[in-house]
């Protein structure tokens, strides 16, 4: 495969995979609940543990595959691991769309975890190509573009779902995936130049060594920290939303579809247009603390809703947090040197996939606990006040690290003193 070097359109296209990539995603979401109960015969707050369990299996193989992914990508490129990981999708959406038993379901998540590293090769793709003070605010616009994915795809699915069954998203979200794929293919240019490359090192690439190289930068093991804790909370709306609502308010996969759809799109304008001017006039540090305290608010508020259209109200004041994900990216990225941002996002990848793994055993318990008639205490929100608790410890971390910030004048070519490793 020839490299071309990267032009003015190459974040367009980088946006356009992630954003076809989204869709797909989003469409199963509505239809989880429906095709589970097909399946098992179970109602949703128990249907709500098996489907954690399937995001346990995509975790678990991400968690463990993520560093390989990434050491693969600093040290072959971006565009061969970025297709290998579509390719996968493909599959994983066509298994789970004729599985006859739930099992299957399991095997489809387990080969989609093992090739799922496309969005942490995506922000090393950015990161290649973006020059450290202004990467915030294209990280911004990847995770616009995962906004515009979730507007979109969660809405169709939804649709597609009412008029032809639970398995129709996943056909949909399959031929989506092998477009993207071939798109990629075709057009997507390659990013990491031949002098950034580094051999790939298998006692690197993995989550423990992959974590232990990010030592060597004393802020970006602090944000980490936080970062993990935030993500556990987060993990609280793949987890249980779509029950949650089903449970509580009674939706089907056509206003559970149509919720994710405002999550989406509320989450496209911030992060697509408000980062861009926001972080540079709150700066980094600052866009992070609002961010973090707006979400341990929003979970709060999602806890104690009592309507269906006091979730709306919620979304959109939720959503005014989404500045801090690219700010924290933005921080860790230009800490770490150009030949590792493969390494970072495959640790980075690797938290999120650890947290994916905790998360939603803990959230969907908690929830299924919380909403048995039997229990001592009833209160289905439960999950979403463990996830505001959860957010508040990440923000008095997360700021703790700030000590340890070179700062943004640093020369990018000039990475930061490491801490000395004894293991080297």
């Amino acid at each position: 495969m020839s490299a071309r070097p990267p032009g003015q359109h190459a974040v367009i296209f980088i946006f356009i995979t992630v954003l076809i990539d989204m869709i797909g995603f989003g469409l199963i979401i509505p239809v989880m609940p429906e095709l589970i109960e097909e399946l098992t015969g179970l109602q949703a707050n128990n249907a709500a543990v098996l489907g954690a369990w399937l995001m346990v299996s995509y975790a678990g193989m991400q968690f463990i595959f993520a560093p390989i992914v990434g050491g693969l990508s600093d040290r072959f490129g971006r565009k061969p691991v970025l297709l290998a990981a579509l390719a996968g999708f493909t599959i994983d959406y066509l298994i789970m769309g004729f599985a006859p038993v739930f099992w299957l379901l399991v095997v489809g998540r387990i080969l989609a975890g093992i090739f799922g590293a496309s969005y942490s090769t995506a922000n090393a793709f950015i990161a290649d190509i973006t020059p450290p003070e202004q990467r915030a605010a294209r990280f911004g616009l990847i995770g616009a573009a995962f906004g515009v994915g979730f507007t979109l795809g969660p809405a169709i699915g939804g649709l597609l779902g009412d008029n032809f069954g639970p398995r129709a998203p996943f056909f949909a979200a399959a031929i989506l995936a092998g477009a993207n794929f071939v798109y990629g293919l075709i057009v997507l240019p390659e990013t990491l130049k031949s002098e950034n490359r580094r051999k790939f090192d298998i006692m690197r690439a993995n989550p423990l060594g992959s974590l232990m190289q990010m030592r060597k930068y004393p802020a970006v093991l602090v944000l980490m920290s936080a970062i993990f804790l935030m993500l556990l909370g987060h993990s609280v709306y793949p987890a249980i939303w779509a029950y949650y609502t089903d449970f509580k308010f009674g939706w089907g996969p056509r206003e559970i579809g149509l919720s994710l759809m405002a999550v989406g799109l509320s989450s496209a304008i911030v992060q697509g247009g408000l980062t861009r001017i926001l972080v540079p006039r709150l700066g980094e540090w600052r866009a992070i603390t609002l961010s973090l305290s707006l979400a341990v608010i929003a979970y709060a508020l999602y806890g104690l809703a009592t309507a269906g259209w006091m979730v709306y109200a919620i979304i959109v004041f939720a959503a005014l947090g989404g500045i801090g994900q690219p700010a924290l990216q933005g921080v860790m990225s230009r800490i770490v040197p150009q030949n590792a941002q493969g390494e970072l996002q495959g640790a980075m990848t690797s938290l999120q996939s650890l947290s994916m793994i905790i998360g939603p055993l803990v959230m969907s318990r908690v929830f299924s606990h919380f909403s048995e008639d039997a229990s001592v205490v009833t209160f289905a929100g439960a999950p979403f006040l463990l996830a505001s608790g959860l957010t508040l410890i990440a923000l008095v971390i997360g700021l703790s690290a700030r000590r340890h910030d070179p700062g943004p004048n640093r020369s990018p070519a000039t990475p930061p003193a490491p801490v000395s490793d004894p293991a080297e």
